[in-house]
């Protein structure tokens, strides 16, 4: 998701910092514009264990998604 947020102009938090509208052009394939003009990956990320999404949370682009995107198993 870093690869794809550079190659759109996103920033960490999911806000447009590009300089073309090129960038914008396809920005809906891979994101979706959310509130406080922010734009949050078009993705469910699932796996049985929750330290792996913490250890996603706590990098860089952790703050690139939503909440509710994440779905993790419970012991």
């Amino acid at each position: 998701w870093q690869t794809i947020a550079g190659e759109h102009g996103l920033d960490g938090d999911g806000h447009y910092n590009g300089t073309s509208d090129l960038q914008l052009e396809r920005m809906n394939v891979y994101f979706t514009h959310a509130s406080g003009d922010k734009y949050v990956p078009r993705a469910v990320l699932v796996d049985l264990e929750p330290g792996t999404m913490d250890a996603v949370r706590a990098g860089p682009f952790g703050k690139l998604f939503r909440p509710d995107n994440f779905v993790f198993g419970q012991s």
